[in-house]
């Protein structure tokens, strides 16, 4: 790619990507955003990122989520990202939704890991010293910590747009009860809840219960994190498990036990379905959590451009007929 020094992001590049309203507000996220939570730490190629970044903003991805603890080590994606920014982006602030979070351990003691006022007040200053930021976007509360009392999480998230350190708020993986909480909290401030971050995928429906709804009861917007089930609706484990992949190392969100013979055969069921669509089985996955309409965006990850520009294939074929997500249906009925 071009010289950090004369990088021009390419003229067309908001034609390349839809863009849709967030919940009841008047801003607009691309379908497909980047998120930072691997690949871009500090014992990966700064330059792999750098390109990254580019090719994203390049396609029309103006989103890029963050938060304090992704690396490793943790912080140093932030880091990079606010040299990534410095050295290639500047003048073009004003184009892009950075978002970051904090609220899972960050730091040794008390105050490093949870949602109290401390912790958040203390990490969005971290935060915004790393990236180089006079304000985030969106700051979300990462966690509901099972401890802090919703209010006290809710009040400093407030307090934090009022402050002028960030646009929006946001929560993440809150369950039904908090979020209710938050959103009424939320709403009665004059600061509504931007926009809800939570787990979602063909093989992981859990929100579709209480929290997709109750956060479209709220006109907050929904984005998608784990859309491809961390590579399980891939085709890289359509035949088991091959060396150097997540699920082959001991350590990592995705184990071993999870690549069931059950999940790996309704991926071999499905990626016959996305065949027929003319598109790869991640390609389908991404759509297929596109198509509720309450979804604002999706987050993926990538380790290459090349990732990333498969990844956006995605937005050639968004449509689905009725017969093939009836077909989806029972394949991912037969998993339960």
């Amino acid at each position: 790619m071009e010289n950090s020094l004369n990088y021009q992001p390419v003229a067309d590049r908001y034609e390349r990507m839809p863009y849709k309203y967030c919940g009841k507000s008047g801003l607009q996220l691309p379908l497909i955003s980047l998120g930072l939570w691997h690949n871009f730490g500090s014992v990966d190629s700064f330059e792999v990122a750098t390109d990254m970044i580019k090719f994203a903003f390049d396609h029309g991805i103006t989103h890029f989520d963050l938060a304090n603890n992704y690396g490793p080590v943790p912080g140093s994606a932030e880091s990079n990202f606010g040299r990534i920014l410095q050295e290639n982006f500047r003048g073009y602030r004003d184009e892009m939704i950075i978002s970051s979070k904090a609220g899972h351990e960050m730091w040794a003691g008390p105050y490093g890991g949870n949602s109290s006022r401390k912790n958040l007040m203390a990490s969005i200053d971290q935060s915004l010293r790393r990236t180089g930021l006079e304000y985030f976007d969106i700051f979300y509360s990462h966690r509901y910590d099972g401890v802090t009392p919703v209010e006290e999480t809710v009040r400093t998230l407030i307090d934090i747009v009022k402050q002028g350190k960030a646009l929006y708020i946001g929560i993440s993986k809150y369950p039904p009860e908090q979020a209710r909480i938050a959103y009424e909290m939320m709403a009665k401030a004059g600061v509504p809840c931007l926009i809800s971050q939570y787990r979602y995928s063909m093989f992981d429906r859990a929100v579709e219960a209480e929290s997709l709804p109750l956060a479209a009861e709220y006109g907050s917007g929904f984005i998608a994190f784990s859309p491809l089930a961390q590579g399980l609706l891939t085709d890289k484990y359509l035949n088991g498990i091959p060396e150097g992949s997540r699920a082959a190392r001991s350590s990592g969100f995705l184990q071993r036990s999870q690549v069931t013979p059950e999940k790996v055969e309704a991926a071999r069921q499905l990626n016959e379905i996305a065949r027929r669509r003319g598109q790869t089985l991640a390609e389908m996955a991404l759509a297929w959590v596109l198509k509720d309409e309450r979804m604002t965006s999706v987050i993926v990850g990538a380790s290459s451009v090349k990732q990333l520009a498969d990844n956006l294939k995605t937005l050639e074929h968004l449509e689905f007929a009725e017969e093939e997500l009836q077909e989806i249906e029972r394949i991912l009925s037969r998993m339960i």
